[in-house]
Order: structure tokens, then C-alpha cells, then sequence
């Protein structure tokens, strides 16, 4: 009797076992994904791969040396970008890679400058950060946008007249 409950008790938990594997299998398969309307084939680049692709082609025309080469365009501004949005840790770690490729640290130098002279910005727009970093890293030398505000006049010349009562 005692092996008959055994038996049976050892079958249940076999089953139990294979209830349990199967639930957990069937619960993570995939529903089957409509077609992406933004998704292109594995062979058609997509339009930021395009202007990452022209932008790289850009740096390589534009600078000579080590600092044109992709990876240290690449390494390069996210480096400068870093630094801007105050990650220094991570720009730091960024930055042992940029000197292990064998890239030019003054021109990260450079680059920074510049994009500090460049002034505040729109934090709203998205590009306008990495478009400021490519810019100064194509021209480090570029010079500071004029300000928007009009020239300072002298201030007494726009004071009203001060009327003498009579």
C-alpha cells in the first residue's frame, strides 16, 4: 500500500513539475508585432544613420590627424557633451578611451572652449547641443554668435527730458 501511495504521490509531483515549467513558457511567448511602419530593412540605413554617416564624413574632410579619424569624432564629442551637461565621471571614462585610440586631447580641449564661448542655448531643442559639439569640433576656432540683444546705448541720452514746472 505504502509503495502504491508513493507511486502515485511521485506521479502527481511529476506532473505538478511539468504544469508549473509549462505555465511560465506559455505566459512569455511573444504576441506576433505588426509591421513597424518606421522599421526599414536591415540593408536601408535610416535618416539619422545618414546624417551620422555625413557628419563623420565631414570631421574626416575638414580635420586632419588623428582627430578626423570616426572613432575619435565619435569618442571625442560625447566627451565634450559629457563635460557640457556637468557628467564628469562618465566623460572622464570616455576620456581614457578617446587617448587609448590614440586621438589628441588638445582638441578636446579646443572643442569645449569653444562650445562654452558659444553662450547658453535652447535646452528645448533636442539637436542644438550636438549640432553646437560637431560644429566646434569641425572649427574649434569658430567665434561666439552675436548676442540677440541690441548694442547698449548711453542711458541718458534715451532718459526723458526733466520737465521744469512753471
Amino acid at each position: 500500500m505504502l509503495s502504491r501511495t508513493s507511486r502515485l504521490s511521485a506521479t502527481l509531483a511529476g506532473l505538478l513539475v511539468l504544469a508549473c515549467t509549462a505555465l511560465p513558457a506559455a505566459a512569455q511567448t511573444p504576441e506576433p508585432k505588426q509591421a513597424d511602419p518606421k522599421s526599414q530593412g536591415p540593408g536601408e540605413p535610416n535618416k539619422d544613420d545618414k546624417r551620422r554617416i555625413d557628419e563623420f564624413a565631414e570631421a574626416a574632410q575638414a580635420i586632419d590627424g588623428p582627430a578626423g579619424n570616426a572613432e575619435c569624432v565619435w569618442l571625442g564629442r560625447r566627451v565634450v557633451n559629457l563635460l557640457w551637461r556637468d557628467d564628469l565621471d562618465t566623460a572622464f571614462r570616455h576620456l581614457n578611451l578617446y587617448d587609448r585610440f590614440g586621438c589628441p586631447s588638445g582638441h578636446i580641449k579646443t572643442t569645449f572652449r569653444c562650445v562654452v564661448q558659444q553662450g547658453p542655448f535652447d535646452p528645448k531643442a533636442a539637436e542644438s547641443l550636438s549640432a553646437r559639439v560637431h560644429n566646434c569640433w569641425i572649427n574649434p576656432a569658430m567665434q561666439p554668435q552675436a548676442a540677440l540683444a541690441p548694442p547698449a546705448t548711453n542711458p541718458q541720452a534715451n532718459a526723458p527730458a526733466a520737465v521744469k514746472p512753471q
